[in-house]
Order: structure tokens, then C-alpha cells, then sequence
């Protein structure tokens, strides 16, 4: 009989939940029992009764759930909270799982530390993009959140409206918005700001997204760059060496200056975000424009960043905002739980503590095994 714990989450300020009420019954089904800490979903707007009406058991404390589970489930684990998230590390015990998003790569260190406590340990955000995977793919689900917050975050601070209007009161011409990164993130972006009502462009160096950014009614930017080489065999962008960024950014400095809102979502996992955005070209913006840079966790694509505050540079407001998802914890937790059942369910099909190494899946987030790091990636990371 497996049992599954689901703390409340440490880090600052969040209010998801790793596992929903609804959740719950597909685990009992197959023999495993669920432990939540109580109050752990209470922010995201699902009280203990809706868990206790779903099957699950109410414990009073941390401590208690980490006792008595044999995998622990998190929004954000060690690695991926730094604040607070080596308080667990005297909770957990040899043989024990968990799974949340670590950040392995980002923080390969920590993974180190996890490892030392005797624990096998899987990072949602290392799921293998193939077809069988995609109900799990949890980075994506978050990534959708964060590109529509990005823009209810510009619309908010924008001293204009998005879209055209017209008004006895004369004719009100629609906000221009330009997305950097037409990925997930990106694309959510183009598509909540086409709905708002302003005049959308976008660009990715991957010559692939420009049918995904045509197809959602915005205009895809074409530079004269050479792009045969930047995307890996996941679908993320490669990184590129500063002699391609430099010219990207002289060929964007128009775009960018003639934009009311700039949304930037460039990121390369294991590494510091690219700087897209020069302190000159947000210079070159208008007095009120917005910029809203997603990247701000992994260095921001944006010279002028500062990782989760606001910064006024020459009458243009940037935004580093951090665990956007957070911010709508009702739906991310919803979101997040389905991808973390479906990866259960895969991984423990038996409700059994026993898992397949040889299956993709399990192997690409399969960060350490009983105590080893394992996953070539993060132990290159730590040798680098």
C-alpha cells in the first residue's frame, strides 16, 4: 500500500497546492492512501473537508506527513526553493520518493544535498516532450498560467487600454504588443493579448513558430539571422554565442521602440536567460511602456531586471516577476495536480513502490536513484 504526502508548500508567498481534492480518488483506486498536511490547500481555495470527502486523510504537521509517506509530492522541492526548502532535508529518509519541480540544473547543488539523505527523487520540469508524456508535462502547464498573467500584468500597468475604440470622445488606437519567445509562455502571451485587443508581432529564433504565432492572428518578426541550428531535439532554443545576440538585439531595437507593452519569455533549461533587452533599447520606449520579463528567476532577458520587483527606468515600467503561476493558485493547482497524478500513475501503476528505469519517462526525471544522482545532465552540471 503506497502512501502519498502532500505538505503545504514553504515557499514565500505560495499558494498552490500539489494535489487537488478531485485528484484524490484516482490514487485511492489503485491501493494508495493520501496524506495531506492540514491547511496545504486552503490558498488555493480547496479546504480540508473537500479532501476528507475525497478520500484522503487530514494530518496536523509536516513532520507527521513526511513520517508516514512513503512519496512525498510538491509544488516546489528543494532546489526550486531556496528559501525554505533545506528544512526538509532532515524530514526525509532513505528509500523514501519525491517528485516537484527541483530545478536539477539551475541548482545541481542541491540536488547534491538531496541526494545525501538516501532518496530517489523525480523533477517534473525534466519530462521527455513526447506525445505519451504530455498529460504530465507540468512545465508547460505552468508556463501557459505565467504568459497569461504576464499580460493581465502589462494590461494593469499600461496607461492605456489594449484595444481600439471608438468613442463619441474621439478615436482610442489599440496598444502594440511585442512577445520575445514564442514558446509556451509566449504563445499563451499572444493569444490573451489578441483577445485584450492589441495589435500583437512576436519572434523566436526557431523558424517553426512562426506558423504557431501566424495562427493565433498575430505578426511574426523575421530577422535576417542564421537560424538552422537553434532549436535541440526537445523543441527548446539552443543557446547562441553573444556575436548572435548582439545582432539580434540591433535588429529588435525598432520593434522594441515602437511597442506600448514588451513580453519577454527566452529561456535555455540549465542556464542564464539571454539578454534580449538592452538598457538602451528600453530606453528607447515610450514614457508608460511596459516591460514584463518572465525570465527574471534565471537572470532576466532584460539588462534592467531585478528578479521579483518593479524597476522604473527612464519612464518604463519592468517587471521581474517570479513564480507567476503562484498567483492563480486555484488553476495552477488544478493544472499541476492532473499532470502529477497522470505521472503517478505511470510511474506506480500498481499503487506499488516500485518503478521501471528502463522506461523514457521515468529515466528523463529520474534525478536521483536511493541516495545517487543519476541523470547524466545534472551530474555533468556538477563536474562543470
Amino acid at each position: 500500500m503506497l502512501v502519498i504526502g502532500i505538505p503545504r508548500e514553504s515557499f514565500p508567498g505560495e499558494r498552490r497546492v500539489a494535489l487537488i481534492p478531485a485528484s484524490v480518488p484516482s490514487l485511492v483506486k489503485i491501493g494508495c492512501v493520501v496524506v495531506v498536511e492540514r491547511g496545504a490547500g486552503e490558498q488555493a481555495g480547496f479546504p480540508d473537508a473537500a479532501y476528507e470527502e475525497k478520500g484522503a486523510q487530514i494530518v496536523e504537521d509536516r513532520a507527521t506527513v513526511f513520517a508516514k509517506a512513503q512519496v512525498i509530492v510538491q509544488v516546489l522541492g528543494i532546489g526550486a526553493n531556496p528559501p525554505r526548502g533545506q528544512e526538509d532535508l532532515a524530514l526525509f529518509r532513505p528509500g523514501q520518493v519525491v517528485v516537484g519541480f527541483l530545478r536539477p540544473l539551475g541548482n545541481p547543488e542541491a540536488m547534491e544535498q538531496l541526494s545525501r539523505t538516501g532518496v530517489s527523487a523525480f523533477a517534473i520540469e525534466m519530462m521527455p516532450r513526447i506525445t505519451r508524456a504530455q498529460s504530465m508535462d507540468a512545465l508547460t502547464s505552468m508556463a501557459t498560467i505565467a504568459g497569461y498573467k504576464a499580460v493581465i500584468v502589462a494590461a494593469n500597468a499600461l496607461p492605456k487600454l489594449f484595444p481600439l475604440m471608438m468613442t463619441a470622445a474621439g478615436t482610442l488606437r489599440p496598444a502594440k504588443v511585442f512577445v520575445l519567445g514564442a514558446g509556451v509562455a509566449g504563445l499563451q502571451a499572444v493569444a490573451t493579448a489578441r483577445k485584450l485587443g492589441g495589435v500583437v508581432s512576436a519572434y523566436d529564433i526557431r523558424p517553426a513558430a512562426k506558423e504557431q504565432v501566424l495562427s493565433l492572428g498575430a505578426r511574426f518578426v523575421e530577422l535576417p539571422l542564421e537560424t538552422e541550428d537553434v532549436e535541440d531535439k526537445a523543441g527548446y532554443a539552443k543557446p547562441q554565442d553573444e556575436r548572435f545576440y548582439e545582432r539580434q538585439r540591433e535588429l529588435l531595437s525598432r520593434v522594441v521602440g515602437d511597442s506600448d507593452v514588451v513580453i519577454t519569455t527566452a529561456n535555455v533549461p540549465g542556464r542564464k536567460a539571454p539578454v534580449l533587452l538592452t538598457a538602451e533599447m528600453v530606453a528607447g520606449m515610450a514614457p508608460g511602456s511596459v516591460v514584463v520579463d518572465l525570465a527574471a528567476e534565471r537572470g532576466g532577458n532584460c539588462a534592467v531586471t531585478r528578479a521579483g520587483e518593479e524597476v522604473l527606468f527612464r519612464g518604463v515600467r519592468v517587471f521581474g516577476p517570479v513564480n507567476l503561476a503562484g498567483t492563480v493558485p486555484y488553476h495552477a493547482s488544478q493544472m499541476y495536480s492532473n499532470n502529477v497524478v497522470a505521472f503517478l500513475l505511470h510511474v506506480f501503476p500498481k499503487g506499488e513502490l516500485q518503478f521501471d528505469r528502463g522506461d523514457e519517462i521515468t529515466a528523463e526525471t529520474l534525478v536521483i536513484h536511493e541516495g545517487r544522482i543519476v541523470h547524466p545532465a545534472v551530474k555533468q552540471a556538477l563536474s562543470s
